[in-house]
């Protein structure tokens, strides 16, 4: 099961343009969820003359519970937006934090259905 936890999650409602897999082996276990696998998605939305490559970047994590799709960065990032976040996520220890805040988010997600 998929849940997209992003405001207005219209605007990614199709293929991402570019991704980059961040992790893939699925030895990762935080809180008895067991991460699969992590990807950035880059989705280019719109081009301005003067501030140039409008995107908005995604985290999608696939754990053993089902995969979660939060938002990780959004704005006019320039012409590498995409390899500039994974360089940043991998470089400054923000792997763990995204985990984090991806397993709350599906939490979340999976106790409204339980409801």
């Amino acid at each position: 099961m998929k849940f997209v936890d992003i405001p207005d999650s219209k605007r990614i409602e199709r293929e991402p343009d570019d991704r980059n897999l961040i992790f893939s082996d699925g030895k990762i276990t935080q809180d008895g969820v067991e991460i699969k696998k992590i990807e950035l998605l880059h989705y280019r939305i719109k081009t301005d003359q003067n501030l140039g490559e409008y995107s908005i970047i995604t985290a999608l994590v696939d754990t053993d519970q089902g995969q979660i799709e939060i938002l990780y960065d959004e704005g006019y990032r320039g012409d590498d937006a995409l390899n500039d976040s994974a360089t940043m996520l991998i470089q400054n220890l923000g792997l763990s934090g995204l985990i984090l805040r991806s397993l709350i988010s599906l939490k979340n997600e999976l106790e409204k259905i339980e409801k």
